[in-house]
């Protein structure tokens, strides 16, 4: 992991996969076919990425039940907690309906309207993710989605895994699909015989996943195209090298693009964590892939002054900022841009991704300098009302048909005008 100064160092690369020309034709072609063939391409596509025949690739009630009794007790008991801890979270975020009357009789409000149905996309892979599970559906549950359906690529024995499961059977979610890549999301986008249409995709996947998202966006809305996972640690030097190293290779061990970066004013720990991140690469079981995102898009940056420190941050707008500080509360007011901030050494961030509640789908690649994390408001929808009153009208019309013939628009106008009628 390379050291450098804020002079010295280049800007971070960029890493949203933005798909080969052959690989925007494949997912093109798939979300073609899905379309117009439902089911039977589905599943000729989960055959021949996944290697694995299925007649029905619907989960059953059993198999639900199964995954449940399969799963040591002790851990459904922690992802209940973790599960009630989100749900907790997200409840504070639900907005309400509201209206605004006026002495003249004029109503101007916002009504507040859950989507009528999400759908989600789990990960399979080399791993397992039940925190998917519970980031993506819990606030749409809390939004108030009536139908939350749930996609996850099969194993080569056709199940999913008891995890992923297990969560689903937690939250209540009945419709699990074994279907993933570009034919899951577009079977959510446009149904299939078995697959309900839904109106928004929530999730992360592979590039064949964010490419399929992209192109179905406008017929269904999507959270966001992430990219690799990151982290970056604002640290002086109160921070524990050690610690600092091993939140760093938190994020490293997710993917070969994941970036980490420490921010600091100390060379001494600058030097330590290099140390430390070597050492603690050598017993990670995947080794490999965290070194290779450490080399490729690793990097300490040594800054002159702390307000050097901090700008340096907020040009980067992390997804995931570990302040880990003296006093970091004092710091919270001067950060800008980042997905989610983890406060103090105590903080580590897989704190966030698994158990405190707040949500761990937060935007990549810098895109925290104008997104969120996913949250309740992303499951509903905002319908204005207006309702003006005679007496509001009749002191406004000649206002508003001034207005639109100062646009060129005439039809506008005169719609207004036409109401004089009534007080003659």
């Amino acid at each position: 992991m390379k050291i450098v100064t804020k002079r010295d160092r280049v800007s971070l690369r960029r890493r949203v996969d933005q798909g080969t020309e052959e690989q925007r034709a494949i997912v093109q072609s798939i979300l073609d076919d899905v379309k117009a063939n439902g089911d039977k391409a589905v599943l000729a596509y989960t055959e021949k990425f996944d290697a694995v025949q299925l007649e029905d690739y619907k989960v059953t009630k059993e198999e639900m039940e199964d995954a449940f009794a399969s799963v040591d007790g002790e851990f459904v008991e922690i992802l209940e907690e973790a599960a009630a801890n989100i749900r907790s979270f997200h409840q504070k975020q639900s907005s309400q309906s509201w209206f605004d009357t006026s002495e003249d009789g004029t109503v101007l409000g916002q009504k507040i309207t859950p989507l009528e149905a999400a759908g989600v996309y789990v990960p399979g892979g080399t791993a397992a993710y039940p925190s998917s599970v519970f980031m993506n559906v819990i606030p749409a549950q809390v939004a108030g989605v009536e139908r939350v359906v749930m996609v996850t690529p099969p194993g080569k024995d056709g199940k999913v895994p008891d995890g992923v499961l297990l969560a689903a059977h937690i939250l209540g979610v009945a419709d699990v699909y074994k279907v993933g890549g570009a034919q899951a999301i577009a079977a959510l986008a446009y149904g299939t015989e078995t697959v309900p249409a839904v109106d928004k995709i929530t999730g992360p996947g592979n590039v064949f996943v964010a490419l399929a998202k992209r192109e179905v966006f406008g017929d269904v809305d999507i959270d966001m195209i992430a990219g690799p996972s990151e982290i970056a640690v604002l640290a002086d030097d109160t921070a524990k090298a050690h610690e600092v190293a091993a939140d760093l290779l938190s994020q490293a061990e997710h993917d070969a693009r994941s970036s980490s970066v420490l921010v600091t004013t100390s060379q001494a720990l600058a030097e330590n964590v290099q140390t430390e991140v070597e050492d603690q690469l050598k017993s990670l079981p995947r080794e490999d892939i965290a070194r290779r995102s450490v080399e490729d898009y690793g990097m300490i940056i040594v800054c002159d002054t702390w307000e050097e420190a901090i700008e340096t941050v907020n040009e980067i707008a992390p997804e995931h900022l570990e302040v880990i500080t003296a006093d970091p509360i004092q710091e919270l007011g001067k950060i800008k841009h980042a997905g989610a901030i983890f406060l103090g050494p105590y903080s580590s961030e897989p704190v966030g991704d698994y158990f405190a509640g707040p949500n761990h789908v937060l935007p990549t690649n810098g895109t925290a300098r104008f997104s969120s994390p996913l949250n309740v408001d992303d499951f509903v929808k905002k319908s204005s009302v207006i309702s003006y009153s005679a007496q509001a009208l009749q002191k406004n019309v000649d206002k508003i048909a001034r207005f639109a013939r100062l646009e060129g628009l005439e039809a506008h106008a005169r719609a207004v005008e036409t109401r004089k009628e009534r007080w003659k």
